[in-house]
């Protein structure tokens, strides 16, 4: 069963989006990271697509080049970063991660925000997804 790592820093989303796309650990992830010079406290990871695929790409995981706007559930790929809860300010976009998995048919979101009563989701009309990335070869 899937089983979604959740974030341990308030803004540590893409750090557990792709610990959960890699299976590691928050920890294990956030050491890679920092080791990169990525920290959650960084507003980039949050608002520059970059950092997560350079956190893929470090493990031996693609990514699509661009941001595919959403579409549809149904549109999407076996796995995808979803960007959810967009917001503006500053003159900067930002937004918060999760992953999208279908395994056998079934769609999951898996979202590591730590005050979701279930971080395994498949309330899809809550999410409002704008774009997403697709993920290769994890």
């Amino acid at each position: 069963m899937l089983d979604p790592i959740i974030q341990e820093e308030t803004t540590g989303c893409g750090i557990a989006a792709a610990a959960n796309i890699l299976g590691m650990s928050y920890a294990e992830m956030k050491a890679i990271a920092n080791n990169m010079g990525i920290h959650a406290s960084d507003e980039g990871l949050w608002s520059d697509t970059q950092y997560v695929r350079r956190m893929l790409s470090s493990q031996g995981v693609s990514t699509s080049g661009q941001e595919t706007p959403f579409i549809s559930w149904s549109d999407l790929p076996d796995l995808a970063l979803l960007s959810i809860k967009h917001y503006h300010e500053a003159g900067k976009d930002f937004w918060h991660w999760v992953v999208f998995k279908r395994i056998n048919d079934q769609e999951f979101v898996l979202d590591s925000a730590s005050y979701l009563s279930s971080n395994l989701r498949q309330d899809f009309d809550a999410m409002q997804p704008k774009w997403f990335i697709e993920v290769a070869n994890a």
